[in-house]
């Protein structure tokens, strides 16, 4: 019998003491330390010849990676529910949102809309440390995957907000996680920090809500958990309303796509959403 990675224990038991808490956006892992991203140290829309080589290849070599996660079961999605939702958008710019549980969750959301995005390339907003700190394979994925870093740098911050309004204008599609912050394995919906809906609201585009939830499979991880069985939930598009202005819609945005979610929370596991920090008190 594996034993329960200690490491994993921990983060679960800060799972619940952070729900306790409020704390809904902080981080639970152990980020690498960031490094400030400057304006010249990212090409966001890949307009250099070699951004755009590296762009091409990383992506094959990440679209390869994903294939071996799931032969190999460590990522297994069991099912994709709400594409009918999805595919009159598929050639219109869109925000699309997500519960942020695990570093394979951006990869399941891949998957089921690969064959519906504009050449195969989904857009994704990251942390500023995981694009200049975070080492390895993943590392050079967050800076090569069609990546969109967010930065500390107010002038970096004014390239991003560029290239995210000619993305959307050019009707690409733009993962971002409101939660902000990665919690392992959490089921629940988190109340969401404003970014991503404001964003929506400036350039006029909806957001397509994305809810995974999970079961456990009968495989055993590494780390002595079971390996999760994902099914993916697309729910209908929220859209701006066209006679409110970008305050108030991103107001409305962000509580649509709360409530949707928690909607699919409380049926998929027959419960009610309760923020009492009892998640994980009893593993061991």
């Amino acid at each position: 019998m594996i034993e329960k990675d200690p490491g994993r224990l921990a983060i679960l038991k800060k799972i619940d003491e952070y729900e306790l808490n409020g704390w809904f956006s902080k981080d639970v892992e152990d980020d690498p330390p960031t490094i400030p991203l400057m304006p010249d140290m990212v090409d966001y829309l890949c307009e250099n010849f070699s951004s755009k080589i590296k762009m091409k290849f990383a992506n094959f070599c990440a679209r390869n990676h994903i294939k071996k996660l799931m032969k190999n079961k460590q990522l297994i999605i069991k099912e994709t529910i709400g594409m009918e939702n999805y595919l009159p958008l598929e050639k219109k710019g869109a925000v699309i949102t997500c519960n942020h549980f695990n570093a394979f969750d951006n990869f399941a959301i891949y998957k089921v809309l690969e064959k519906h995005i504009h050449k195969r390339e989904l857009y994704k907003v990251c942390r500023e440390g995981n694009f200049t700190s975070f080492p390895g394979l993943y590392g050079w994925f967050f800076r090569n995957c069609n990546t969109l870093p967010l930065s500390s740098n107010v002038g970096t911050m004014k390239k991003f907000l560029s290239a995210v309004k000619t993305l959307l204008a050019r009707n690409e599609k733009i993962l971002i996680y409101p939660e902000q912050g990665m919690w392992w394995n959490y089921r629940k919906p988190r109340p969401t920090e404003p970014g991503a809906y404001k964003i929506a609201a400036m350039n006029k585009v909806p957001i397509i809500p994305l809810f995974i939830t999970m079961n456990d499979s009968e495989l055993i991880g590494g780390d002595g958990f079971p390996i999760q069985e994902y099914t993916v939930h697309i729910l209908p598009a929220i859209y701006p309303k066209k006679d409110a202005g970008v305050k108030e819609n991103c107001e409305y945005l962000q509580k649509e796509n709360y409530r949707v979610c928690k909607e699919v929370y409380e049926k998929v596991y027959g419960i009610p959403l309760v923020y009492d920090g009892k998640n994980y008190t009893d593993v061991k």
